[in-house]
């Protein structure tokens, strides 16, 4: 069963009337179980769950220190282009936008990539805005090319590819690809993106598991938070990362719930997602895929984000700016981010947090020979 069939098979259940008080299970039984199905999943999200928080909280700790231990990944990500030819009304980078745009030279590639790898960092993301025209593969590439001298490990977050374009990026030297749905329900996705590229659903759907089968060693899936009710998102994003798990075991799967910050963009139907409810998602994230990464952003405080690490995490960015060149080049005509962070401190502030907390902060944990 494709992921577009389960998610036609859910979409055709009434969720809402289970989210509002009819969850089939019983939170003290899910909390004793080792693998838990979808009705576990709905129950772990539902209001029912919400006074079950701190035994969740127990559990979840305990399970992400059996398959990770008390490490965290870091990396920080590292903006190429902002060209783009979307109109999707949550973002920054938005084409409509009047907003100065930038397209980084392998030169001032490379002294972005000198500069994170002057903070130990060996992981990075790099992102494009959603133009072929000024960021086409070849250019992605050659940016892959410059990069790998510096680091081990590097990551895009871009425009949809064919599963023949991302083979092409993996014989270059990436190694992983983060592609967020950024909404699953079909009817608010079709709203919020107006036109270009991106309004093709099952197009952007089908990516990860396009670079996966061309053969990346990890993929990361999302859903940005208050585009629509959220427990229907992450029931969602939970089940497409399970389905990418069991897919293709010997890759590794992230998930990331990032909620929507302010930006250029127009849109202002938020539906708020409080920090008990984001602390409820990453919970039954853990309990329902306990081998899963969890990535937690910038867009948190620093203060959340620290409270959040025990329950799940495993996966930060330090150091992180969202505007092209934000790492070294003094554009001041080119500082709009695609988004607003919150979290500030630089990669030695992170790394000395969680050392404070007892955690290992992991800077390199992959060689591509």
């Amino acid at each position: 069963m494709s992921f577009a069939e389960i998610y036609n098979k859910y979409s055709a259940v009434d969720l809402d009337a289970l989210f509002k008080g009819d969850a089939p299970g019983d939170v003290g039984h899910i909390l004793v179980k080792d693998t838990l199905d979808a009705d576990d999943l709905i129950t772990l999200l539902s209001p029912n769950a919400e006074k079950y928080l701190e035994p969740m909280a127990r559990k979840a700790h305990d399970t992400t220190l059996r398959y990770f231990g008390r490490t965290v990944q870091l990396y920080t990500p590292l903006y190429l282009s902002n060209y783009c030819v979307n109109s999707c009304i949550y973002c920054g980078f938005n084409a409509e936008n009047d907003t100065a745009r930038k397209k980084l030279t392998l030169e001032e590639v490379k002294k972005e990539g000198e500069h994170i790898s002057a903070t130990g960092l060996n992981h990075v993301l790099i992102l494009t805005g959603e133009s072929r025209g000024k960021s086409p593969v070849s250019y992605i590439k050659d940016c892959v090319t410059v990069l790998k001298e510096k680091f081990s490990s590097v990551s895009i977050e871009t425009y949809a590819l064919t599963e023949d374009e991302y083979k092409q990026l993996i014989d270059a030297g990436v190694d992983g690809v983060t592609i967020y749905q950024e909404v699953y329900d079909k009817e608010i996705y079709d709203a919020v993106h107006l036109s270009g590229p991106k309004k093709d659903y099952m197009f952007r759907l089908d990516a990860p598991e396009r670079a996966l089968c061309a053969g990346i060693r990890t993929a990361g899936v999302g859903s940005l938070l208050g585009l629509t009710d959220w427990r229907k998102e992450v029931f969602f994003l939970a089940l497409h990362a399970r389905y990418l798990q069991n897919k293709f075991s010997d890759a590794e799967i992230n998930v990331s719930v990032p909620r929507i910050r302010p930006h250029l963009g127009k849109f202002k139907d938020v539906h708020e997602v409080g920090d008990k409810e984001l602390v409820q998602i990453i919970l039954a994230l853990r309990l329902f895929l306990p081998r899963i990464g969890i990535t937690l952003s910038t867009r948190e405080d620093s203060v959340l984000r620290e409270h959040l690490l025990p329950l799940g995490i495993t996966r930060m960015s330090a150091g992180s700016t969202t505007a092209v060149g934000g790492h070294t080049i003094e554009y001041e005509e080119c500082r709009d981010e695609q988004f607003s962070i919150s979290d500030q401190r630089g990669v030695e502030e992170i790394k000395t947090m969680l050392r404070d907390k007892h955690y290992q902060p992991v800077l390199k944990d992959w060689m591509n020979i």
